[in-house]
């Protein structure tokens, strides 16, 4: 089967992003998470936060607070000041014991 664009205004990838072909060739494929953390370089608790993501195979962004980011940025996007602020998919989890529970629940 061929992806061929639908000639439409707007979206022109509405047929061939990658997540349609992937669907298309493994439909049961188990989809990676999307990882995204705060953190600060000299922190121990995020130090934990990435050795537990990476222990669980899990790829992460990470946004270092003080140099990609400050505090009222974080304080925006997680409601919090503290460091590590983890989303998966999406969803914030919180900090390192959070993030603990969540991948003992979800492993």
């Amino acid at each position: 089967k061929m992806f061929i664009e639908p000639n439409v205004e707007g979206d022109p990838y509405e047929v061939s992003d990658a997540d349609t072909m992937l669907d298309w060739l493994a439909p049961n494929a188990v989809k990676p998470h999307s990882v995204m953390l705060f953190s600060r370089r000299t922190c121990p608790f995020c130090a934990r936060a990435k050795g537990m993501l990476r222990d669980a195979g899990m790829v992460f962004d990470e946004i270092l607070v003080g140099e990609h980011v400050n505090l009222r940025g974080l304080r925006a996007a997680t409601g919090s000041e503290s460091v590590p602020q983890v989303f998966i998919d999406g969803k914030l989890i919180g900090g390192s014991d959070k993030l603990a529970e969540w991948l003992a629940a979800n492993q």
